[in-house]
């Protein structure tokens, strides 16, 4: 099974990423946008695993939700990964908690490292992914795309769990729910 760990950013969010979504297919017809379901934030990707490993994920992942209190972010505006004329990811800016999300992120990476889990970056940048190029080479609508996320507002939600998802099928689903308990 396919893995990822997650936090998951509110009704609000969700709903403007659909509506944001929708308004660039036009802008980009031919790239690969996210799924509008789930919209999440990817902390770290576990790749393929066997599922007789499960219950050994959710021991390293269960003690990491009582070290963190729930947090806001926001997101808005918009970037991309690649060159400016031809870029190859859209991603959306998050902004609010973001050294609670960090601090979250490299508790996970922590945890999930002596089960061989390395992360895929060094350090890890808070962006919510939109859309992909189709070509390794870039898009130049990426880039009108961007252009066209400025001044965007997606709102704000509340992370308040960590989530454990299995990719099936172009389907999120959820494996195991963390619940961000520190008070204070």
């Amino acid at each position: 099974m396919r893995l990822f760990t997650a936090v998951t950013l509110g009704t609000t969010i969700e709903e403007r990423t659909v509506a944001e979504l929708q308004r660039l297919r036009a802008v980009a017809p031919h790239v690969r946008f996210v799924k509008s379901e789930g919209v999440h934030l990817t902390l770290v990707f576990l790749g393929e695993v066997e599922e007789a490993r499960l219950p050994s994920i959710r021991e390293a992942l269960e003690p990491v939700g009582p070290r963190h209190a729930p947090f806001v972010l926001s997101v808005g505006d918009g970037g991309s990964f690649g060159s400016p004329s031809r870029p190859r990811v859209l991603w959306a800016d998050v902004r609010g908690a973001t050294d609670a999300l960090k601090a979250l992120q490299a508790d996970v990476s922590t945890a999930l490292e002596p089960l061989g889990f390395k992360p895929e970056h060094r350090e890890y940048t808070a962006h919510l992914t939109l859309a992909r190029s189709k070509d390794p080479r870039g898009d130049p609508a990426l880039a009108r795309c961007v252009k066209a996320l400025e001044g965007a507002d997606f709102g704000e939600g509340r992370v308040d769990r960590l989530v454990l998802f299995e990719s099936k099928g172009g389907h999120y689903h959820s494996r195991l729910d963390v619940p961000l308990t520190r008070v204070g």
